[in-house]
């Protein structure tokens, strides 16, 4: 497996979100299957961490694309995400869930929700801003085709108003590491 070129990334949020269901996210020896992701647009994006423009967290998601973005969520769960778009154009792809693939134990709720995904492939905020495109460490590589995907409103972002309602989480319908197959 070779890591997507950085161009792959530099599109619209909810096209890479929607393409990244059947890739392989890679860490070293370990790998699983993205099954879950959620797209975040830019500032108009009351979802979005970009929402409030670049700061020092932030500020990664302003590009270039291809970059690592993780955070910690509720001061509990770290949170891997994707950055996409132009240069300069704010937006991420959250990796809500993988299933096993190389490394993990064969249980479909190892990487069922975004905390499970950086747990079960090690990942930390020392992975923030990394260059996935040029690293063979730490990297997503094209796998699988879902057979069905599934597209509904994102989950956790009540506080968005209409924005938590957007069709903007896209999933492997059927597959059993997926957080919630019917929402």
């Amino acid at each position: 497996m070779k890591p997507l070129p950085q161009a792959w990334y530099a599109r619209p949020s909810p096209i890479v979100a929607r393409e990244l269901v059947g890739c392989a996210l890679v860490h070293g020896d370990l790998a699983g299957m993205i099954v879950e992701t959620e797209a975040y647009l830019g500032p108009e994006d009351k979802a979005s961490h970009a929402r409030f423009g670049p700061t020092a967290r932030t500020s990664v998601m302003f590009g270039p694309a291809g970059r690592s973005y993780v955070y910690l969520c509720y001061g509990v769960h770290e949170m891997f995400n994707i950055v996409t778009n132009s240069d300069g154009e704010a937006g991420a792809v959250l990796i809500r869930a993988i299933a096993p693939l190389a490394g993990l134990p064969d249980d479909p709720s190892v990487g069922r929700g975004p905390g499970k995904v950086t747990r079960a492939l090690g990942l930390d905020r020392s992975h923030d801003r990394l260059d996935l495109t040029h690293s063979n460490d730490l990297y997503v590589a094209l796998h699988a085709t879902p057979p069905k995907l599934g597209i509904g409103p994102r989950i956790g972002v009540a506080y968005a108003g209409a924005w938590a309602r957007r069709k903007l989480r896209f999933y492997w319908r059927g597959h059993p590491s997926v957080t919630r197959p019917n929402a």
